[in-house]
């Protein structure tokens, strides 16, 4: 009987439910899926999850539970499985699916998404995951309610602004919509209050918050987010793993030798964090001379201008990861001494 050196359940999570593929490998290193089956993504799919893999395994080799990042669908599992004592990491989408088009399988179903992830697990040497600090955690909660209060304020003023076009406007309709936009403009005042004070509080995140805020378009609300949603940078590595984890690397499509579709980003990572850094891109194209160069230099060449922005978007996002390790604020001709390097 062969010895079971390594058993990994690999889960596919959705809003609704788990997708899960057992898997162990034996001392020649053969990786074998074993079992599947599907639980409610909720406290009680929770519990028949942790019965099911204890009864399918072997109690003298650890268990490591894998899945993607989904949004915030595997936070609830992560936090109740890292509870129980469990081994768990939590995988970037875009390694799972570069790995994924390394196997001979044609149709992605929640079935085969799941074990990829646990043929993926049994494959590599992963890192533990960690809670999110306590004080990232609601910076994130309210940066993200605040995101959310910011774009329905702007669908509401633009429905204001449909309302005036309007020949003859409501004016009952534009009392209830101004009543509704002062109310999220106030709720919004409250939530950067509340951002402030905590910011206030701490000293430490407080001093990291001016360092970043040193780069040319980056305001205290972005630096907030970039740190909240990378637990004050603790899920990084490096700029590679950073960039891919906002979703803005490139991806290309290639067929042969002479097909070859259009590079782009994979959007496949943090969308909060590839949406701070829109705006700050922007304003440093406008105002700072470096990233202004990076710019044209990527429109002359590629002629399309979001292909610079995004490459703006990369450069400012994996200089806030340098500042922050090096402890310095921003140099004015950090990008002159870089300019070889490769967009």
């Amino acid at each position: 009987m062969k010895t079971v050196v390594k058993q990994v359940a690999g889960i596919d999570v959705a809003q609704k439910e788990l997708v899960v593929s057992l898997g162990k490998m034996d001392q020649q290193w053969t990786p074998k899926i074993v079992g599947h089956k599907t639980f409610t993504n909720n406290s009680k799919g929770f519990n028949e999850l942790r019965a099911w893999v204890s009864k399918q395994c072997d109690d003298q080799v650890e268990v490591r539970y894998v899945m993607e990042s989904t949004g915030v669908y595997h936070e609830a599992l992560a936090y109740y499985l890292s509870g129980e004592g469990c081994a768990v990491s939590i995988v970037l989408p875009n390694k799972i699916s570069n790995y994924f088009r390394t196997l001979k399988v044609r149709t992605i179903t929640d079935k085969s998404a799941s074990e990829a992830i646990c043929l993926f697990g049994l494959e590599r040497k992963l890192d533990d995951w960690k809670r999110a600090v306590p004080l990232y955690k609601t910076l994130r909660q309210l940066t993200r309610e605040r995101d959310q209060l910011q774009q329905e304020l702007n669908q509401l003023q633009n429905q204001k602004h449909a309302e005036l076009a309007e020949a003859e406007p409501n004016e009952g309709t534009l009392t209830r919509l101004n009543k509704r936009i002062k109310l999220l403009k106030d709720q919004a005042a409250e939530i950067w209050a509340e951002i402030r004070e905590m910011l206030a509080k701490n000293q430490k995140v407080s001093a990291t918050v001016k360092q970043l805020t040193s780069i040319p378009g980056v305001g205290a609300l972005t630096a907030v987010i970039v740190l909240a949603e990378t637990n004050g940078f603790d899920l990084i590595r490096n700029q590679k793993q950073l960039t891919a984890y906002a979703g803005l690397d490139v991806k290309e499509k290639q067929s042969g030798t002479s097909v070859k579709g259009k590079a782009q980003i994979s959007k496949r990572g943090n969308r909060h964090l590839r949406k701070a850094m829109h705006f700050p891109a922007l304003t440093a194209i406008r105002h700072d001379v470096h990233f202004k160069a990076v710019y044209l230099r990527i429109v002359e060449k590629q002629g399309i201008k979001m292909k610079a922005v995004v490459a703006v978007q990369r450069k400012i996002l994996a200089l806030m990861y340098t500042l922050y390790r090096s402890g310095k604020e921003y140099d004015k001709d950090y990008l002159q001494k870089n300019t070889d390097r490769k967009e």
